[in-house]
């Protein structure tokens, strides 16, 4: 059966994105490949195997375009309200926080967050299908 492993966004600023990252889900730097026109940053922590990709394409200037097909990164945190007020608290501007509903159905709590190129990770309450 298939593992998912990592996913991939690109981004302009390597040591900005490394340190948003690190502030905002404590992902650490466990690898980086160096290559000829391109950079690769794999960030992880002791929680998951799970990776995200940082591509860092040397030479270029211009901001990313995310376009219509990106949609966001997830991840859930043991409490949501007390993940929001430290990344408050940490200057990084989460959105506001969400009680998601089907009809009287709890379905999740979670906020949204933007890395310094402007795409976008879900903050979710751990519990229910989202541990």
């Amino acid at each position: 059966m298939a593992k998912l492993i990592h996913s991939m966004v690109r981004v302009l600023d390597e040591a900005r994105s490394v340190a948003f990252y690190d502030a905002a889900f404590g992902l650490k730097v466990a690898d980086r490949l160096d290559f000829d026109g391109f950079t690769l940053i794999y960030l992880s922590n002791a929680d998951q195997t799970f990776e995200l990709e940082l591509t860092v394409n040397k030479g270029r200037t211009d901001a990313y375009t995310l376009g219509d097909g990106y949609g966001h990164l997830a991840v859930s945190v043991p409490d949501v309200e007390a993940e929001h007020a430290r990344l408050t608290g940490a200057g990084l501007a989460p959105r506001k926080v969400v009680d998601f509903r089907n009809g009287d159905t709890p379905v999740a709590k979670f906020f949204f967050i933007a890395d310094p190129d402007g795409y976008q990770i879900e903050v979710i309450q751990r519990g229910g299908r989202f541990l």
